[in-house]
């Protein structure tokens, strides 16, 4: 926000503003002046609409708490899987001999001692998780994860790490973080989970459980679609393919903020694979885990071959989508690195 350097109509009230007497403010993609005495609106969401979509159907929703940031080191915590029919499943997972860093507990809330006595044997809890997860996709049942890279990629890694099947693919999946970024791309403010709830006016409670995270994603999935209805006419293929391209296109530009900060590089790199980060457990870098093509593909299932048709996560059944091809060698979080 900056003093308009040129004589024009205020946006709210249609009055003349000097030069240098109002507010100049980018409002999609375009430079709008307000008066002093109207000021800046504070943004709104659109109304919510009648339409048919998606978003009225069947839907989960998934979501984990860690020990970490870096999906492909770190280990899940807890996990929960709601769906719209109200269903909701949780994980408590013991760590064994891995300690839970206390800056995460500060987060979640939960510490090792907790997690130990407390949690369950972490090849169970990823098996039951893993065999949910699949079921639901296996329906065409749209799972609503927010920034879906992390938590599917930390999710694959463990069953890796545990010797247990991948999820035979990820799709349909539904980032609503991906997607407000997409709609309103010049929203100022943080894209947090909470942020966002709050700007669709989604009751988010118990932040920063897997439980309640899990249950306001799924709540947020659909009120998007209730109030976009171009994105609710989409078919649930036709929006992930959207999401994977969406998303490649805002890493592209979190990744030249951060090559402009650090010219001489050394920045952060932003991975622009989605929904599932390509990597091995062992970090950035290392070999892919079984079942990846080297972009955002769909994770097979062990006998499978490979689908090197371009970067879709869409099941090899329903055909296969735009390629957005690519490896990074981070696993940047927008939602918090913005």
């Amino acid at each position: 926000m900056a003093t308009n350097k040129f004589g024009a109509t205020c946006a709210t009230c249609t009055t003349y503003v000097k030069a240098g007497d109002g507010l100049l403010v980018r409002r999609d993609g375009k430079w709008v002046t307000y008066c002093a005495d109207c000021g800046e609106p504070k943004p709104a969401a659109p109304p919510r609409g009648n339409h048919d979509g998606w978003h009225r159907g069947p839907m989960a929703a998934f979501d984990v708490e860690t020990s970490g940031v870096d999906p492909l080191t770190d280990f899940i915590v807890t996990a929960a899987l709601v769906d719209s029919t109200g269903t909701r499943r949780s994980w408590l997972i013991d760590p064994g001999e891995r300690e839970i860093p206390a800056e995460a507990t500060a987060i979640h809330g939960i510490d090792t001692a907790r997690a130990r006595a407390e949690g369950r044997q972490p090849a169970l809890c990823l098996a039951e998780i893993g065999e949910a997860m699949a079921e639901y996709l296996a329906a065409d049942t749209p799972i609503a994860i927010y920034n879906a890279p992390f938590d599917l990629t930390i999710l694959q890694a463990e069953l890796h790490r545990h010797n247990l099947p991948q999820l035979p693919y990820t799709a349909p999946i539904i980032d609503p973080l991906v997607i407000d970024k997409q709609l309103d791309r010049y929203r100022k403010g943080k894209r947090t989970l909470a942020a966002t709830s709050a700007f669709y006016e989604v009751v988010l409670t118990d932040a920063h459980t897997a439980d309640g995270d899990a249950l306001a994603c799924l709540l947020l999935a659909q009120d998007l679609g209730a109030r976009f209805p171009e994105l609710a006419a989409d078919s649930l293929r036709t929006l992930h393919e959207k999401q994977v391209q969406w998303y490649a296109e805002q890493a592209a530009s979190l990744q030249s903020y951060f090559d402009r900060r650090n010219p001489d590089g050394g920045g952060a790199v932003v991975d622009p694979n989605w929904p599932v980060i390509p990597g091995g457990p062992d970090g950035p870098g290392s070999p892919s885990l079984p079942g990846t093509t080297g972009g955002s593909s769909a994770w097979r299932a062990a006998d499978a071959e490979p689908d090197r048709s371009g970067s879709s996560a869409w099941r090899p059944d329903a055909g296969s989508g735009g390629s957005a091809p690519g490896s990074g060698s981070s696993a940047w979080r927008p939602e918090v690195g913005e």
